[in-house]
């Protein structure tokens, strides 16, 4: 499927991808351009404006930077603090967690609090992006 829009938005581009476009094209691109996008998408191949590659690229290069950032910030972290870490990421209580990792609850908020301070942390949920960052960003 080849997309032709006017509108060069990233959620667009997004949807359209995701949705199986194989293609995806300004309405103002040339005839002879469009014909061979056609061809290209038809042999199996795929084909993106050059601003939508550009865009795609950037937004790729600053994921990667995120997720290397935050895997940098976790590095400070002992092994303990990061199955702490990987609790509080899941959404658990500090009753959970202890439980879950057979502390006691006074040992987790410990964690917690440890956590919180070498991260620069000010609250569970920044502790949790920063986590989901490593692992998806």
């Amino acid at each position: 499927m080849l997309v032709l829009t006017t509108f060069d938005r990233d959620e667009y581009v997004h949807t359209a991808l995701h949705n199986g476009a194989a293609g995806f094209l300004f309405k103002d691109t040339p005839p002879r351009e469009l014909t061979i996008a056609v061809r290209t998408i038809a042999d199996g191949n795929a084909i993106l404006a050059p601003t939508v590659t550009k865009q795609l690229i950037d937004q790729f290069t600053q994921g990667s930077t995120t997720r290397t950032e935050a895997r940098r910030r976790l590095a400070a972290l002992t092994p303990r603090e990061r199955e702490v870490l990987a609790a509080i990421a899941e959404g658990m209580s500090n009753a959970d967690a202890a439980r879950a990792l057979h502390l006691s609850e006074a040992t987790i908020k410990a964690h917690v609090s440890q956590i919180m301070t070498k991260l620069h942390a000010t609250n569970r949920v920044q502790i949790a992006i920063l986590a989901h960052q490593a692992d998806t960003a």
